[in-house]
């Protein structure tokens, strides 16, 4: 079992350096979180979540892609891509920190190997990490500024 949490450790550290919510943690911080990731495997093509829905988990991608879009509005639309997420990308981490449904929806591109944090177990993070806390508030508030100005571009 010491392996596993190790290899998954040296997998999932780089990722999350990456992410802003935890870029400036410790490796103890680090270690934590790992501790609480689930691996999940994903069939081509499955709906990850959808537009709409309550956010209660972050994904990082050990394997494969994933498309994030928006789904069309009326008949007739066509469904709007937003990104390709790819191995070592990230996507749905302001669930993390917020109320908010999805604001687009995700879906596999190919099939997938994704470690999922459940809100729950990153905020049971935050209440013995005050560090941790006051970085997310700080990043939250740039991904909602930078969120408001993509959706009045996109208007």
């Amino acid at each position: 079992m010491e392996n596993q949490n190790s290899d998954a450790a040296m997998l999932l550290i780089p990722i999350l350096k990456q992410i802003p919510l935890f870029s400036a943690l410790d490796d103890v911080a680090y270690n934590i979180i790992v501790q609480k990731i689930t691996l999940m495997y994903y069939p081509v093509s499955h709906t990850i979540f959808n537009e709409g829905d309550i956010g209660d988990a972050m994904y990082l991608i050990k394997k494969g892609s994933v498309q994030i879009y928006h789904p069309p509005k009326e008949a007739g639309d066509s469904e709007i891509e937003i990104a390709k997420i790819e191995t070592g990308g990230f996507f749905g981490e302001m669930a993390l920190v917020s109320e908010v449904p999805r604001n687009a929806s995700a879906r596999t591109l190919e099939e997938c190997e994704i470690f999922i944090l459940r809100k729950e177990d990153f905020q049971s993070l935050l209440s013995v990490n005050p560090t941790l806390a006051q970085q997310v508030s700080s990043v939250v508030v740039d991904r909602v500024n930078q969120n408001d100005k993509f959706n009045q571009q996109s208007q």
